[in-house]
């Protein structure tokens, strides 16, 4: 996933030292399947994975993923990565960090379609994204890049449009300006996934949800920062089901779009600097810089 060199070793080879000192009842074979930005994610046997962070920034999301995944995914409607053992830091070994054994979660990363073929995606989406935003407890997880007010990220914004590595530059300024100009979330912090682009979300064969992956960034705040998929994710037509389905569940004003709209930008401008936008990941980006010019 043009992902960042790692300051963390992680191999096959110790992640079953790990599994097989601290959870010996359920060693088995253990195969890399993915070296995402923060994490190493590795299958144990059939019905497990095994989740490492293979940098020292994402400790602390481990940390955040281990303490409150239990307690949110009684009330989502899609499986989850919930933690089912938790690995404790083993230095004798050469990995000081935590780890975790999660459900192997079955489905297709949604990078690998089309943003046509994801319109299925629309209403279940929909209704996650509505289940989880409900007021976290004043404990919930800091993040200072997500959930915080849009005119906390106005500098770092416009640094990247200003960068030379953002296409559309002037005309993204504009969306940017709009979405700082919508009022500012004055409801009560809520649960956030605050990460929902495609590579986050596993797909049936058809295109329909199966699971949401990669609780790194949870964290509480504005609903606008989830709503952001809308532009990560779909197309204009599948975008209209996912606005549509979202306020039939959760009254939602017209200026937490226009935030949703600039926490797009946010996201996928991120992106775009730091994989460009040719590689796979990029593309993420790139597409959602796309579609929020369109609307």
């Amino acid at each position: 996933m043009d992902a960042p060199a790692p300051d963390l070793h992680v191999d096959e080879a110790l992640a079953a030292r790990l599994v097989a000192a601290q959870h010996p009842d359920l060693a088995g074979p253990v195969r890399l399947v993915a070296n995402g930005w923060d994490n190493a994610m590795f299958r144990l046997g059939e019905r497990f994975a095994i989740r490492m962070p293979r940098r020292t920034s994402a400790v602390g999301l481990a940390l955040n993923e281990q303490r409150w995944l239990p307690l949110l995914a009684h009330r989502l409607p899609l499986p989850i990565p919930t933690p089912v053992r938790v690995g404790l830091p083993a230095p004798e070994l050469g990995y000081d960090a935590p780890w975790s054994i999660v459900p192997w979660l079955d489905g297709v990363s949604a990078l690998e379609f089309d943003a046509s073929a994801r319109a299925l995606a629309a209403t279940p989406l929909a209704e996650f994204v509505t289940a989880i935003g409900v007021p976290a407890p004043p404990d919930a997880p800091v993040n200072v890049y997500r959930g915080v007010p849009l005119s906390q990220r106005d500098d770092t914004v416009r640094a990247r449009l200003t960068g030379g590595r953002v296409p559309d530059a002037e005309r993204l300024v504009a969306v940017w300006d709009r979405a700082l100009a919508a009022s500012v979330w004055s409801g009560p912090k809520l649960w956030l996934h605050a990460d929902l682009h495609p590579t986050n979300l596993l797909l049936t064969p058809t295109g329909s949800l199966a699971a949401v992956v990669d609780f790194g960034d949870v964290t509480a705040g504005d609903p606008a920062t989830d709503l952001a998929t809308a532009w990560l994710t779909f197309d204009p037509a599948a975008r209209r089901v996912f606005r549509a389905e979202v306020e039939r569940r959760r009254a939602t004003d017209e200026a937490t779009w226009h935030r949703a709209r600039g926490w797009a930008l946010v996201i996928a401008s991120s992106i775009v600097e730091q994989a460009g936008t040719s590689s796979a990941f990029g593309r993420v980006g790139a597409y959602a810089l796309e579609q929020v010019l369109l609307d």
